[in-house]
């Protein structure tokens, strides 16, 4: 077996020797079995995320930038 230095975080140290305590193991023991359980987890495929739209065109007598008026627009005022 290898050996290797890992610079852990303190609060995730804490867990797993308490893990290992509560199961009477050894640190070294419950780490190798959440890191063979980590690795043999499928990997997430990726997600894409396909949207539809509509076509956008100007409409005569519409300001984009007035926005009080284009707000009344939207909502039929």
């Amino acid at each position: 077996m290898s050996r290797t230095t890992l610079k852990i975080d303190d609060k995730l140290l804490r867990h797993l020797k308490k893990k290992a305590a509560e199961e009477g193991r050894t640190l070294q023991a419950v780490t190798n079995d959440l890191l063979r359980q980590a690795l043999a987890m499928p990997t997430r495929k990726a997600f894409t995320l396909r949207l539809q739209g509509w076509e956008a065109s100007e409409q005569p007598g519409v300001d984009l930038l007035d926005r009080d008026k284009l707000f009344d627009l939207m909502n039929g005022r």
